[in-house]
C-alpha cells in the first residue's frame, strides 16, 4: 500500500507540473499571428505531446485511487471480471491491476 501511496504523490506531482506547462503552451500560443508553419507545427506537436502525457498520468491515479479504495473495502486482489484472485506476482509488477491475468488476456485480444 505504501507503494501505492508513493505512486499517487509521484503522479499527482507530475499532473500538476503538466497542467501548468500546457497553461503556458495554451496562453503564449496566441493567434499565430508572425510564426511561420513549422514554428506553428512545432507549438502544436509540443501540445498535443503535454495532452497525452497528462491524460496519461491522469488515468494512473484514477488506477492508483481504484486500488486503494479496493483496499480499502477489501476487494483488493480480486479479479473484477472472473472473481478469482489476481495472482502475487502480478499484483507485485502491477499494484493497480484489477484483472487477473486470463481476464487481462482475453481483454487486449478484444
Amino acid at each position: 500500500m505504501a507503494e501505492l501511496h508513493e505512486q499517487r504523490e509521484h503522479s499527482g506531482q507530475i499532473v500538476a507540473e503538466q497542467e501548468a506547462d500546457l497553461s503556458g503552451l495554451l496562453r503564449d500560443a496566441g493567434d499565430g499571428a508572425g510564426q511561420d508553419q513549422a514554428d506553428l507545427g512545432a507549438t502544436s506537436f509540443e501540445r498535443d505531446h503535454e495532452l497525452t502525457v497528462l491524460n496519461h498520468e491522469r488515468e494512473k491515479l484514477a488506477q492508483i485511487d481504484r486500488a486503494l479504495q479496493r483496499i480499502a473495502d477489501g476487494t483488493y486482489g480480486v479479479c473484477e471480471s472472473c472473481g478469482n484472485a489476481i495472482g502475487k506476482m502480478r499484483l507485485m509488477a502491477f499494484p493497480r491491476a484489477t484483472l487477473c491475468m486470463p481476464c487481462k488476456q482475453r481483454e487486449e485480444r478484444r
